[in-house]
């Protein structure tokens, strides 16, 4: 509850509150079963926002969070560009760390919602 109302606190920068959106996103999917691999990774042209391990597949996460739905929601924020940006880091990342396993790209966006949060799991949300 106290991550939420850190969300929803205006008085905090955007990157704050995104670092609470990834948290909460974090714990989500734990409860699912996943298990964090690495956070905020870094390449050249893009971040993955989380790595996570279900069941054998390497799970690609974007957390997305808007405050406010005016210019559309946080699922339809991520655009051809965000994804092109994604699978490069990923392609990256699994070059790099020598990785063969299946994999998947998974989005998560928060939403809030009349003092309280949506959360939106999509996995499985976009190809290479």
């Amino acid at each position: 509850m106290e991550r939420i109302k850190k969300l929803f606190d205006k008085t905090k920068p955007s990157k704050d509150r995104g670092g609470e959106a990834e948290s909460i996103a974090l714990e989500f999917l734990k409860q699912q079963g996943m298990r964090l691999i690495a956070r905020n990774y870094h390449c050249r042209n893009g971040e993955i926002d989380l790595i996570m391990e279900q069941s054998g597949t390497l799970v690609f996460v974007e957390v997305r969070y808007r405050k406010t739905s005016v210019f559309g929601s946080a699922l339809e924020s991520i655009d051809a560009r965000k994804k092109s940006r994604i699978i490069h880091c990923a392609s990256h990342y699994l070059s790099t760390q020598k990785v063969s396993k299946p994999t998947r790209f998974d989005v998560v966006a928060l939403s809030p919602n009349t003092r309280r949060l949506d959360i939106d799991w999509v996995p499985d949300a976009f190809q290479i």
